[in-house]
């Protein structure tokens, strides 16, 4: 029978003679376990029978003292790697072993001598031109200058595409749809007795730009065109259209009241477009009922509602060759044939007519031609 305990001969941790002449040492009981020293040196025989204690403690009694006393910590992994690493370079294999890092993908491991990385998919959307004419619905408080800039066009562009705004973008309602061209230019409707030649030099562009250009689906050979069909022209022109406001002829009486030639500003707020060449006036945005006076001294010739686009208008001659406009206004507090001082209240700022929000729209005008207020204005 197996004992679990082990008892050593105490003359056996003794031993010191070894070779030829060394005593023969008396046999070692391990229960009926025998050893003898003939084949093995006297001084492994101590580790060799706590080795094989070890063992058997574990083997019948797992949880014994005996075997807890025989717990061992794992062997240093430098240890285990001159064990087990081979020793030529050609019996070399490479060994998994996760790589540790900032996470960029998920885990990534050095096998075979390849990096890899957990792949995760992510699509990524280059800016590419837009190609086709599209529409827009006008949002309140919205400004041709501001389209324009969303989409990256000329305002000219959105004027010109856009027959109801040429010469007048005050024009803009809430709800209207607008075409938005791709690019800066002309959209052209053909008509019958056009060329791609006779379109070319209409607004001032070469053949080429317009067979050219991808959306017009021209055959860069033989391009052929037909009434009707619409053309985009990258770059091309049209010549500016005057905006005609028709008023009555009036005789102004000598006793009216006349300006100074200076021009003072008729309300106050921020400027929301200036003056160019398709918005021939300021815009001064303020709150509905902001006052609204002359801005110099003249005549009121026409105080109403205007069908072209303005709603509630005034317009101030001041008998010399200047006169005001003052559109949009949501109160009107003159009346015509009526002499007013400059700085005398005559409405109030409203949105009425064609507005996508309230200001005022102001023009100055000298023989009718049109005037850019912020040069004129103290």
């Amino acid at each position: 029978m197996f004992h679990r305990g082990v008892t050593f001969p105490s003359n056996a941790m003794q031993l010191e003679n070894s070779g030829e002449n060394a005593e023969e040492m008396p046999p070692v009981s391990l229960g009926s376990v025998t050893a003898f020293n003939k084949s093995v040196p006297a001084r492994l025989l101590p580790i060799l029978a706590a080795f094989l204690a070890f063992f058997l403690a574990i083997a019948f009694n797992p949880s014994s003292a005996s075997a807890r006393i025989f717990s061992v910590d794992p062997p240093p992994r430098a240890i285990l790697e001159s064990v087990l690493t081979p020793t030529l370079e050609t019996d070399i294999e490479p060994i998994l072993l996760p790589l540790e890092w900032e996470d960029h993908g998920g885990p990534s491991y050095i096998g075979s001598g390849v990096l890899e990385r957990e792949a995760r998919p992510e699509t990524i959307i280059p800016d590419r031109p837009r190609l086709r004419v599209i529409t827009y619905t006008v949002q309140l408080g919205d400004t041709v200058f501001g389209i324009a800039r969303r989409y990256g066009i000329s305002v000219q562009t959105i004027l010109w595409a856009n027959e109801r705004l040429q010469g007048n973008p005050d024009l803009l309602r809430v709800g209207e749809n607008l075409v938005i061209l791709p690019v800066s230019g002309v959209y052209h409707t053909v008509v019958k007795g056009d060329t791609i030649g006779k379109i070319a030099r209409r607004y001032k562009v070469t053949p080429d730009a317009i067979v050219a250009f991808e959306p017009n689906h021209l055959d860069p050979e033989a391009p052929t065109i037909v009434p009707g069909q619409k053309l985009i022209i990258p770059g091309g022109k049209k010549p500016p259209r005057p905006q005609i406001v028709h008023i009555p002829d009036i005789r102004i009486p000598k006793d009216a009241s006349h300006g100074t030639g200076r021009f003072i500003w008729p309300t106050s707020g921020r400027i929301t477009q200036r003056f160019w060449s398709g918005h021939r006036a300021i815009d001064i945005g303020a709150p509905v009922g902001t006052p609204v006076v002359a801005s110099d001294s003249g005549y009121v010739i026409f105080a109403g509602w205007n069908n072209q686009g303005y709603g509630k208008l005034v317009i101030i001659d001041h008998g010399n060759g200047y006169r005001t406009y003052y559109a949009h206004l949501s109160s009107i507090l003159v009346r015509k044939g009526e002499s007013v001082a400059q700085g005398r209240r005559i409405g109030s700022v409203g949105s009425t007519g064609h507005s996508t929000g309230p200001h005022l729209h102001f023009e100055i005008r000298y023989h009718n031609i049109h005037k850019n207020p912020l040069l004129l204005l103290h």
